[in-house]
């Protein structure tokens, strides 16, 4: 198999079913992951031919028994893992008053264990395959509601997680540092996803466009660093 081999989670809508479509359109062989098989298999029957290169998988990426399933079926499905896309999130923060000071600390357990330890977990996992092969790209979907430049107030959870992933992605990167192992992050900006709701300015087209951009970096692309539109911004 020559195709490059690419896994994207939260993939049963919005970003990440996009992602995989555009990542599929450009020839990879996409594992689209969601934590519910039903609703990944009508996201591509949805898309219909454009699923020709999209194998669905059952994931949970806040179990360590699920991640483990997908590694060993990406290995012995197709021998490798060439990409990582971490699109799997949440916005916790679902009321208006949940200020810094009156945000539960239940909420910010639940959106770092989603945002933040499920990507860390997935790169321990996938990185080392990655390096045994000497290629591989790591796109952390993280968010402008996460830039410590541009820091407000408001939302706690959602902040300190997407925050922490940015962390994630410089730790990694730092590490492997000087391989062909390349892993940043990205704020697709305020897309019209589930998420982002109707209000947004951004289709979804737009929003996966860097996403890909990362996940199909050329060798001597860059490592470490957090993009908008193919353009990098402050942490």
């Amino acid at each position: 198999m020559t195709a490059k081999i690419a896994i994207v989670t939260g993939g049963n809508r919005g970003l990440g079913l996009e992602t995989a479509r555009q990542l599929a359109q450009q020839g990879l062989q996409v594992v689209l992951t969601s934590r519910d098989p039903a609703k990944a298999e009508a996201a591509l029957a949805h898309l219909g031919a454009q699923s020709a290169n999209i194998t669905p998988y059952p994931l949970d990426v806040t179990q360590e028994s699920s991640i483990q399933a997908l590694s060993h079926f990406v290995l012995e499905r197709f021998g490798r893992v060439d990409v990582l896309v971490n699109n799997a999130g949440i916005f916790p923060d679902s009321k208006s008053e949940w200020t810094a000071f009156k945000t539960p600390l239940d909420i910010l357990r639940l959106a770092m264990e989603t945002n933040t330890y499920a990507p860390f977990r997935l790169c321990q996992v996938f990185i080392p395959i990655m390096q045994e092969n000497g290629y591989g790209r790591v796109v952390n979907v993280s968010s402008g509601m996460g830039q410590l430049s541009e820091m407000n107030g408001g939302v706690p959870g959602y902040r300190l997680s997407k925050t922490a992933l940015n962390a994630v992605t410089r730790l990694f990167a730092d590490e492997v540092k000087g391989s062909n192992v390349l892993i940043n992050s990205v704020c697709p900006g305020w897309v019209r996803t589930d998420m982002g709701g109707p209000e947004a300015d951004r289709e979804v087209e737009q929003g996966a466009d860097t996403i890909v951009w990362l996940a199909t970096l050329p060798d001597n692309g860059p490592s470490g660093g957090f993009f908008r539109d193919r353009h990098e911004i402050a942490w």
